[in-house]
């Protein structure tokens, strides 16, 4: 009976102790993403599945927060309770907030900073790498992707194309009703169409964009906003992002303000007249990325570093960013470009090379200026 129950015991310790193994080898890397739906799905679907393979004995959680502003401040709070509650360790290991919160999250030590010691570093070249609307986020962020805002134009109504915001204006006086877009309320490409146009005409775009905030900028808007108004009455006014596409495939308008990746979706999925083309204006339209960044007590930090340099190397941003959602990669389109077939690269640059993204495409305003800029257009422009 003493061996049986030795025996037994022995069996139980085994058990227990492959258990405790199973234990100790899974491991929970868990993500928190803003943004839309298809954020989540793509680290659901693409993103975390692969790094699980390429590391055994990890799992990839991911919960969305939802987009714009709200989304990433319910991560922010999340850390903020953190750290107000003296945890040692916070239970999330990445997070992908929007440029406003995240510029946020730095300025109250809620992220460390990584980016020099992954490999992947080197490759984060753009203006949105080092700076978060005005706030310094140099090495605590890689960016996910970029997104931007460009021009959609039929060239068989359109042969020259307008430019800049100059040539628009002259465009639309040629051609009333010939331009469309969503306005102020209808979507987020309205609004930087409206952003772009401020940027040409409202002065001080670098402190619009960097800061500081000085109110003293913001009042000296009335002409601008003055000529839009005069310019609006020549346009027409699309029911949001999605109607735009709709009434420019339709024929309806010759051109209007589009998110490239929305495009270039649509056209995939042949739901826009395979000819439509973009441009963006100078001095330049605003786009916006989200990042990958790390809290500051992260407990799994080597392995976010890792999901990271994963998730920003020239393979999956060619595979993921580009060729599955039509987003600009986060990292050097140049170090992309050899990992896409030319077919994929050119759907994406051929119209906007990387070198006019580069120079063209802006981030939107610093807060302070954003409210500013909308209170004026619904005071001034809107009727």
């Amino acid at each position: 009976m003493k061996k049986m129950h030795r025996s037994v015991a022995m069996s139980i310790a085994i058990a227990l102790g492959s258990w405790g193994g199973l234990a100790q080898a899974q491991t929970t890397l868990n993500v928190i993403s803003g943004g839309s739906q298809n954020m989540v799905d793509y680290i659901t679907d693409y993103l975390g599945p692969l790094f699980e393979k390429q590391n055994p004995g990890v799992k990839v959680s991911v919960v969305g927060t939802g987009p714009d502003d709200a989304g990433s401040q319910k991560m922010l709070e999340k850390l903020q309770a953190q750290k107000s509650a003296g945890v040692a360790t916070w239970d999330t290991d990445v997070v992908i907030p929007n440029q406003q919160k995240t510029g946020e999250m730095v300025q109250e030590g809620l992220l460390m900073k990584y980016r020099d010691s992954i490999a992947t570093g080197k490759y984060a070249v753009s203006q949105s790498a080092k700076q978060a609307l005005g706030v310094n986020v140099d090495g605590y962020v890689m960016p996910m992707f970029e997104s931007q805002t460009a021009i959609a134009y039929n060239p068989d109504l359109v042969k020259n194309p307008p430019s800049s915001y100059d040539e628009m204006r002259a465009f639309v006086a040629k051609n009333p009703k010939a331009f469309g877009y969503n306005g102020l309320k209808n979507g987020m490409s309205g609004v930087a169409f409206i952003v772009g146009w401020m940027y040409a005409y409202g002065g001080n775009p670098d402190v619009v964009q960097q800061g500081p905030y000085d109110a003293k900028n913001s009042a000296g808007w009335k002409k601008a906003f003055a000529d839009l108004k005069t310019f609006n009455q020549q346009v027409v006014f699309t029911p949001g992002n999605a109607g735009t596409l709709d009434m420019l495939n339709r024929g309806e308008i010759a051109m209007g303000p589009v998110w490239v990746d929305m495009f270039q979706s649509w056209k995939a999925e042949g739901r826009l007249a395979p000819n439509l083309r973009l441009k963006i204006l100078s001095p330049g339209m605003p786009g916006q990325p989200y990042y990958y960044a790390i809290p500051a007590k992260a407990k799994n930090v080597d392995l976010a570093k890792k999901f990271i340099a994963l998730a920003t190397s020239p393979e999956v941003q060619a595979e993921g960013i580009v060729k599955r959602f039509n987003w600009y990669p986060g990292i050097d389109a140049n170090v992309v470009k050899p990992a896409l077939d030319p077919k994929v690269w050119n759907a994406l640059f051929v119209d906007i090379t990387p070198a006019e993204l580069a120079k063209n495409g802006k981030p939107f305003p610093l807060a302070p200026y954003f409210k500013d800029l909308r209170e004026q257009y619904e005071a001034q422009v809107q009727n």
